[in-house]
């Protein structure tokens, strides 16, 4: 067998080795929504805390592969926002795999990321949203503050 051959060969079997380690740790980091300190719940766990807390939700659609919902997943690990964590039922819904949720939720179309914020009996609050005509529910993905300001806004209507 030629050289070259075999050196084609080595090198296949080596990238079909690391490639998948290579996905595994890129789908680590873009779910990584800072689950060491935002106590993140299930849809139906969240509905069901809620109601028993009497807490309100903070519901938010992603998916996997969107680069907008990996920088918004970064905001989490701002301080102020892990700290009004702590007054809501926090909830992550991925859209590709719960189509039917996502499509109860979706006023304004089912674009990602999306955040909404519900009364801890289920009812959404429209009226909270971020400061914009369009996309209402889609916060600035770099910034932390339109988030904080929504939340305090929640915390307050949603007693």
């Amino acid at each position: 067998m030629p050289t070259r051959f075999v050196s084609s060969i080595a090198v296949a079997v080596a990238l079909l080795t690391v490639t998948p380690a290579l996905v595994r740790a890129a789908n680590v980091e873009t779910e990584d929504w800072n689950d060491e300190k935002v106590k993140w719940v299930s849809y139906d766990d969240g509905l069901a805390q809620a109601k028993k807390d009497k807490k309100p939700i903070c519901l938010i659609f992603y998916t996997e592969w969107c680069p907008h919902c990996k920088n918004f997943s970064r905001v989490f690990f701002d301080e102020g926002v892990v700290r009004l964590s702590k007054d809501f039922v926090m909830v992550r819904v991925d859209k590709d795999k719960h189509p039917d949720i996502s499509k109860k939720y979706a006023p304004d179309g089912e674009y990602i990321p999306r955040t909404y914020f519900l009364a801890s009996d289920g009812t959404l609050a429209a009226d909270i949203h971020a400061p914009r005509p369009t996309y209402q529910y889609f916060y600035d993905e770099h910034r932390a503050m339109p988030l904080i300001v929504a939340m305090r806004s929640a915390k307050e209507k949603l007693k």
